[in-house]
């Protein structure tokens, strides 16, 4: 079985860098307080560094 993430969008993008907005629709958020279980791998670390004010990770 493969690793997984528990991903939780806490904070708003509001006031921040639009890319960051991307981000996280890229990621598959549509509302703030959403949790989505990501594959783990490289890239959604990448994406996720990005934008790790506004989330909280789990390992799965």
């Amino acid at each position: 079985m493969s690793k997984s993430l528990k991903v939780t969008w806490i904070k708003s993008t509001i006031g921040y860098n639009k890319n960051q907005s991307k981000i996280m629709v890229a990621l598959g958020f549509k509302k703030l307080n959403q949790t989505r279980i990501l594959p783990d791998n490289e890239s959604i670390r990448g994406s996720l560094f990005h934008v790790r004010h506004l989330v909280r990770v789990e390992e799965i």
